[in-house]
C-alpha cells in the first residue's frame, strides 16, 4: 500500500505568514511618508501664510484692537463660520443615589457639611455664590438670602426652603461669631476649590460610579423644579440665569410670584 505523500515544501513558492507581515509593512511606508510629508508641507504654508500676516500687520502698524477688526471683517468676506459647541445635557443624580449621597454626609456627622451642601442644592445657587454667603445676608423672615454680585457681578435674592429655616439659626446660634454663613477652622469663608473637594470626599464615602461637582447639584435642582411644573420665567428667577427672551415677556414677574410653587416644589422631596 503506497503512502500518499505530503506536497514538498517549496521555498520559492512557500511564503511565510511573518514574512507576507514584513512584505505589507514595507508596502504602507511610502503611503505613511506621503502623508507626513503632506502634513508638513501644509502645516508650512500655514505658516507662510501666518508670516506674512504679522509683516503686514507690523508695517500698517495695526494696535490689537485693530488687528481683531481686521481678523473679524477678513471672516466676515470670506463667509467664515465658527463651529457650532455641541450642547449636550448635564448629567444628574438618580433620586436614590440623591439620596444616598446625602445619607452618607448625615452618618458622617459633620453638621456644617451637611447643611451647607443641602443648601446648595435646595437653592440651586453657584458654589462661587455660596460661599460668599453673610450672615447679614439671610432673611429668616421671608426665607431668602441676598446675593452680593453673582455671576454677570449682579445682584439677586435666592430663596430656601422654610423648614430649612430652623436649621440655620441653629448653626447660626451654634457658630454665633461667624461672619460667613459657612466658615473654616480659621474663621474664613470656604473656597470654591475647597467645595468640590468635600463633594468628592462623599461621593467617594457613598461608592457613586458617576462624577459628583457642586454645579451638578445647580442641575438636579433646577431639572427636578421644572418637571415639577415651574415655568421658565419662575426658575429664572430661582437660578439667576439670564435670558433676554424671557426677562422681555415676563417682566411683570417677581420673586414674591415664585415663593409659593417654590416652596410646595422643595416639600415633596423627601430630603430634610
Amino acid at each position: 500500500m503506497k503512502q500518499s505523500r505530503k506536497p514538498a515544501s517549496n521555498n520559492s513558492d512557500f511564503v511565510s505568514s511573518e514574512e507576507k507581515a514584513k512584505s505589507s509593512e514595507t508596502k504602507k511606508l511610502p503611503k505613511t511618508e506621503n502623508f507626513a510629508k503632506s502634513k508638513k508641507s501644509g502645516n508650512s504654508e500655514k505658516i507662510e501664510i501666518v508670516e506674512k500676516i504679522v509683516r503686514l500687520a507690523r508695517k500698517e502698524r495695526l494696535t490689537y484692537d485693530d488687528f481683531i477688526y481686521v481678523c473679524q471683517q477678513a471672516r466676515k468676506k470670506l463667509g467664515l463660520k465658527k463651529p457650532r459647541k455641541e450642547k449636550r445635557l448635564p448629567q444628574i443624580l438618580s433620586e436614590s443615589e440623591l439620596k444616598k449621597f446625602f445619607q452618607v454626609i448625615s452618618d458622617c456627622g459633620n453638621l456644617q457639611h451637611e447643611i451647607m451642601l443641602k443648601l446648595l442644592f435646595f437653592t440651586a445657587v453657584r458654589v462661587g455664590e455660596l460661599v460668599k454667603i453673610k450672615v447679614s445676608d439671610i432673611d429668616f423672615n421671608q426665607c431668602k438670602i441676598f446675593i452680593e454680585e453673582g455671576k454677570g457681578r449682579k445682584d439677586r435674592y435666592i430663596l430656601f426652603p422654610n423648614n430649612f429655616r430652623l436649621v440655620l439659626q441653629s448653626h447660626l446660634r451654634a457658630n454665633p461669631k461667624n461672619k460667613y454663613l459657612f466658615e473654616t477652622t480659621r474663621y474664613t469663608c470656604f473656597t470654591p476649590r475647597r467645595v468640590q473637594q468635600i463633594v468628592k470626599e462623599y461621593r467617594e464615602i457613598a461608592e457613586i460610579s458617576q462624577k459628583v461637582h457642586p454645579h451638578l447639584f445647580r442641575h438636579q435642582m433646577i431639572t427636578y423644579l421644572t418637571s415639577q411644573g415651574l415655568s421658565d420665567s419662575q426658575i429664572q428667577l430661582i437660578s439667576g440665569h439670564e435670558s433676554k427672551k424671557s426677562l422681555e415677556i415676563y417682566q411683570h414677574l417677581s420673586l414674591k410670584n415664585v415663593e409659593q410653587a417654590y416652596q410646595d416644589a422643595v416639600k415633596s422631596l423627601g430630603i430634610d
